[in-house]
């Protein structure tokens, strides 16, 4: 489930996709209640198996409270989603931050597969991150481990300073630096033009030198606020996805640049791009109910 869009997929124990389907996110709770329950009925119908509905979502669920908190989907916050979508959809339902079950898939059969350790970081419309160690996603005693997106970014340059304002009401936060939103923040005050980071990557393919600048200040920020994570608890392999993870020209330079800044005498986790692109998410939501 995300800003824009809800995918809903049909996924056998084997992670084989059965049936699929798009929708537009609705812009309030209750139709978006409505619209999930309705969409996991359709997928339901189109297999004729019995159905457990796994939910990947911006922000998540309070272990203490069952409601949510921390979405910039911020009409969620502080609703039951969990308990209406059981309610109306009439089956069993778990859910998992967004980037939580993009990190899921990517480690079970996608560009993690293998490593001991995954750091899965989705770059989009928002900026967040999950973990799995073992083959197990990671949640915490909190249920906040990976909310990468709301650290600041770590030293600043005076220019850098404060930072733009969050949605979270905070300053800084590598979400405003790292998003794709972000990046076309920065590319709009280097150059005063408002263009897409698609737009931006062409541009700088084609030589384009404020468009280049704009890439570079990128990844050298993705490998500052990378390092946190590299020094905090060194996973084997980062894997990018969202929007700014298709801007290949970032990975070769990012890697470089989070050798210099992680405290080691060398650095060699592997940056890599996602394997399953925009369904990721989708695939590690019915991931959920492996078990």
């Amino acid at each position: 489930m995300g800003g824009t869009k809800i995918e809903a997929a049909a996924i056998d124990s084997e992670g084989k996709i059965h049936f699929r389907e798009r929708i537009s996110t609705p812009g309030d709770y209750h139709s978006l209640v409505r619209a999930i329950a309705e969409l996991g009925r359709t997928v339901a119908n189109q297999t004729g198996a019995p159905m457990r509905l796994g939910i990947g979502m911006p922000g998540s669920e309070s272990p203490s409270t069952g409601l949510v908190r921390n979405s910039n989907t911020t009409f969620l916050n502080g609703k039951p989603l969990g308990r209406d979508l059981q309610a109306a959809f009439g089956a069993p339902v778990r859910l998992a931050n967004d980037a939580n079950c993009f990190a899921l898939s990517e480690a079970q059969g996608g560009a993690g597969a293998g490593a001991s350790s995954v750091f899965g970081v989705i770059l989009g419309t928002g900026c967040g991150g999950g973990v799995v160690i073992e083959g197990k996603l990671v949640n915490g005693a909190n249920g906040i481990a990976g909310e990468w997106g709301h650290m600041p970014l770590p030293w600043q340059t005076p220019e850098e300073y404060p930072g733009a304002q969050c949605w979270c009401g905070r300053f800084g936060c590598q979400e405003v630096w790292l998003s794709g939103t972000g990046l076309e923040a920065d590319y709009a005050r280097l150059s005063g033009k408002e263009i897409d980071a698609k737009e931006i990557a062409a541009l700088a393919a084609q030589g384009d030198a404020i468009a280049q600048k704009t890439l570079d200040r990128l990844s050298d920020r993705l490998a500052r606020a990378l390092s946190v994570i590299a020094m905090a608890w060194d996973p084997e392999v980062i894997v990018l996805g969202g929007g700014v993870s298709n801007i290949e020209s970032i990975y070769t330079p990012t890697a470089a640049a989070l050798e210099r800044y992680a405290f080691s005498d060398c650095y060699k986790a592997r940056i890599v791009k996602n394997k399953f692109g925009d369904s990721s998410g989708v695939r590690g939501a019915a991931w959920l109910w492996r078990d």
